[in-house]
């Protein structure tokens, strides 16, 4: 049995050697559907929680994009356990080195950039036409709200992309057809959280309810 024991993490690592060479480095189940085990699981079955982080960030870097496998990487250290202690018997969380986090930082940094200068683009078309109007701005808080979601794993959080949209509602506002085109500019205060959407909502309310009442009255 010691022996067997020995020989376990030699066979996980040529295993896991084999199947990184063959590019299965994640797979959020054991046995992929393939019938192929990843690098991975064989790096944590065997508690090298530091190779199986290397094979992680290099599944990340290989789909820079997917949202998904990154929250998988950020939360990677959830149910992991160090080494048992001679002394006490007990294991204690296991914390990844804080060069893994960096690197992820640093991913959910490039793509928050990546989608805040498309956006950019997309907002040109806020000052166009109700067509252009109605594309770019769909196109645009799209955008915002994806890098919300990669700007949440940074260290000053998402508040750059709530700004921005607050100031494309401001553009919105200015434009000389705001009737037709607020619902836009709401849109974009709400994800915001500005107190402007507040202020708007009441002003639609009253709107509504002058010609409600002025509609009543021509009636009588």
């Amino acid at each position: 049995i010691e022996k067997s024991k020995a020989t376990m993490p030699k066979l996980g690592r040529a295993l896991a050697k084999a199947a990184e060479a063959k590019g299965a480095l994640y797979s959020a189940d054991s046995v992929r559907a393939d019938g192929q085990t990843s690098a991975f699981r064989y790096y944590e079955a065997i508690g090298d929680h530091l190779e199986a982080n290397r094979v992680m960030l290099k599944a990340v870097q290989s789909k820079p994009e997917d949202l998904g496998l990154f929250e998988v990487a950020w939360n990677i250290d959830n149910g992991r356990y160090g080494q048992v202690a001679p002394a006490t018997g007990s294991r204690q969380p296991y914390n990844s080195p804080p060069p893994f986090r960096q690197e992820l930082v640093k991913a959910a940094s490039i793509n928050a950039d990546r989608l805040m200068k498309a956006e950019e683009k997309d907002a040109q078309g806020l000052t166009g036409n109700i067509g252009e109007l109605g594309k770019a701005s769909t196109q645009s808080i799209e955008k915002l709200r994806s890098a919300s979601l990669w700007m949440k794993y940074l260290p000053g959080g998402d508040k750059p992309a709530r700004d921005r949209a607050e100031q494309r509602g401001d553009i919105i506002m200015k434009r000389s057809d705001p009737t037709f085109t607020q619902s836009q500019a709401m849109m974009y205060y709400e994800f915001a959280g500005s107190p402007k959407a507040k202020d708007m909502a009441a002003q639609i309310k009253k709107k509504g309810e002058e010609s409600q009442r002025a509609m009543e009255k021509a009636g009588a």
